[in-house]
């Protein structure tokens, strides 16, 4: 059996999928789960690791929700999208190669659709994928349970916010290491 490997933060980038706006009323528990992506999204800053966002039709559903939009790095332009799947956006797959990513986080909504449909591509297209699950979310938990355990059966790695943050830190001698531990606690 392959071992799961390490993230590494120079090849190592973020997507933030469809955390907007008219979403907060139908997903199950969306604050806290925008402020965990909002998390992310900090720690991500501080270690220097590239971050995309989409937005799934903006003109009827919004845009990126607060929580998050408030930390993104300045000239950030989500990817605006009709597919599910991100990758249906040419831009994206570009942007990806551009900076050199192989070891993509995901976070965003929904599991089951366009979370789903987008990793899938994913490693289709050979990215190691790790799933934050802790901010990953889904109007129904079912759905959600059942877009976890599919996509770790297709390759996804499991993860959570904490996880991964510590695991790109490496060390307690990282620099940003109290940073990070100020941002999870």
């Amino acid at each position: 059996m392959a071992s799961i490997s390490m993230l590494e933060s120079r090849k190592t980038g973020l997507v933030v999928i469809d955390m907007q706006e008219k979403f907060r009323p139908i997903i199950r528990g969306f604050d806290e789960l925008a402020e965990k992506v909002g998390i992310m999204v900090q720690g991500c800053n501080f270690l220097q690791i590239p971050i995309l966002v989409t937005e799934q039709y903006p003109q009827g559903l919004g845009e990126t929700a607060k929580e998050i939009s408030q930390y993104l790095p300045s000239g950030t332009k989500p990817l605006e999208k009709k597919t599910f799947s991100a990758c249906g956006v040419s831009e994206f797959d570009l942007q990806l190669r551009e900076r050199h990513i192989e070891q993509i986080l995901i976070t965003g909504i929904e599991a089951h659709i366009c979370v789903s449909q987008t990793v899938h591509d994913l490693l289709k297209l050979g990215y190691q994928v790790h799933l934050i699950c802790d901010a990953i979310g889904a109007r129904f938990e079912q759905n959600q349970a059942l877009a976890f355990k599919r996509l770790k059966q297709a390759g996804a790695i499991i993860s959570s916010v904490e996880m991964s943050l510590f695991e790109l830190l490496k060390t307690s001698d990282n620099p940003m290491f109290k940073t990070i531990q100020r941002l999870i606690t």
